[in-house]
């Protein structure tokens, strides 16, 4: 199976450490520092699949990013419709992502508000492991990746492209899902793009 971006150089700066209690989270101070050590390598958007509550030293860093001219892009998150806006997702700045299935349906538990900027596939989504190869996959953690390749594949095509007329592109080009108009569940719509792994799950448009 082709990745989203198969000839890109790809930096993985990883946030988490594991909990006594089992599982994994990333603090503050773990996940500014990620964010910073990648506006220093100077690369051309940031990913973020990973959805938490707001803190001042995080709004900084992404504030920063923002003068950088280096878009963030981040998962909404899976703690329901009625949860608060979650963060790096809900600052303005952020490019904020959530999933939806083949039927193009949002995915159940993905967070909704007026935050919400585009859709992506994220449910049953093949990636891959280390024990059995491939398995499917589902949270907006999955679908925030697709919109994160799109302005990277059109910025290495045309460099000389501001990153925020690009991110606006992608949200102008989307497919309408819900409410006309930007809404609370789809954003502007599911992603339009042309990379090759879009052509299979839920192909935009």
């Amino acid at each position: 199976m082709p990745g989203l971006l198969p000839n890109a150089r790809v930096r993985v700066v990883d946030p988490f450490a594991a909990l006594d209690s089992g599982g994994e989270r990333a603090d503050t101070y773990a996940l500014t520092r990620a964010i910073v050590h990648l506006l220093a390598l100077e690369v051309d958007v940031i990913n973020l699949s990973l959805a938490g509550s707001d803190n001042a030293v995080l709004a900084g860093v992404v504030a920063l990013a923002d003068t950088k001219g280096i878009p963030l892009v981040a998962a909404v998150g899976n703690a329901g419709a009625r949860s608060q806006p979650l963060y790096p997702a809900a600052y303005g700045s952020v490019l904020a992502v959530t999933a939806i299935d083949t039927q193009k349906r949002v995915y159940r538990r993905a967070v909704q508000g007026a935050h919400v900027d585009i859709a992506a596939p994220g449910v049953d989504i093949p990636t891959a492991a280390s024990i059995s190869g491939m398995r499917p996959q589902t949270g907006t953690s999955f679908a925030a990746p697709f919109v994160t390749a799109a302005p990277a594949a059109r910025l290495a095509a045309h460099p000389e492209l501001p990153p925020t007329i690009v991110v606006e592109e992608l949200t102008a080009a989307a497919e309408d899902l819900g409410t006309k108009g930007q809404d609370e569940v789809f954003g502007w719509g599911l992603l339009r793009s042309d990379l090759p792994c879009m052509h299979g799950a839920a192909r935009p448009g």
